[in-house]
């Protein structure tokens, strides 16, 4: 098909695309004369992850890039391309260097050892819990650390369902995109799912039948 083609096919303008070429989130098209190429299903699938990534997971250009790029590195493992989308999750905020922040780091380490997760608390997303749960701190949330394990246990529930769709998926070009797509959007979808069951649970508990439950019990 003819870049026009391919722009009207996905919703991406063609300057849009030709951007893309030009900073290799795109592969060129095969050219059919010295002015004109030619694009394939190839080319509009990668352009629908690099919207969906773009829009849903509220990635930035420059990280599209570095996540495709161990995408497409011949026989990087898995679990090498999903750290490579999962590092560009994290909020990027600066760390405080206080009691609280100390504290919570110490919490995380904790979290990880006793756990058995294999990782470190040096990994991106450990800083960003540490983050999180210093900033509770702050706010005389402390306690939250309390059903922190609640949480964990969810969490790998999740991540278990992440990895059994990936593993489904038969060709290994499928695999590595299921991959960056259970990572980055999976996280997206996940915290959709988890405000509206907060709008279900905080109905159940504090709304007009929550609250006569609560005083006929």
């Amino acid at each position: 098909m003819r870049i026009g083609e391919l722009s009207r096919k996905t919703g991406v303008s063609v300057p849009t695309i030709k951007y893309y070429v030009r900073e290799g989130l795109l592969p060129p098209g095969e050219l059919t004369s010295p002015n004109q190429a030619t694009y394939g299903e190839a080319h509009e699938r990668r352009l629908q992850l690099i919207r969906a990534l773009l829009d849903v997971g509220g990635m930035k250009v420059t990280e599209i890039a570095d996540v495709l790029a161990a995408l497409d590195e011949p026989g990087r493992p898995l679990h090498k391309v999903l750290g490579a989308a999962a590092d560009h999750l994290g909020s990027g905020d600066v760390e405080h260097d206080d009691a609280e922040s100390a504290a919570a780091r110490a919490v995380v380490a904790d979290l990880i050892s006793r756990r058995g997760w294999r990782t470190h608390e040096s990994n991106p997303a450990a800083a960003d819990l540490s983050k999180v749960l210093a900033a509770m701190g702050r706010l005389g949330h402390g306690a939250f650390v309390e059903v922190l394990d609640d949480y964990a246990d969810a969490a790998e529930q999740v991540a278990r369902a992440d990895l059994r769709y990936v593993d489904r998926r038969v060709a290994v070009e499928d695999m590595v995109e299921a991959v960056v797509v259970g990572t980055v959007l999976g996280e997206a979808m996940f915290s959709a799912l988890r405000r509206l069951a907060h709008v279900n649970a905080s109905a159940k508990l504090y709304g007009t039948d929550g609250q006569r439950e609560r005083k006929t019990s």
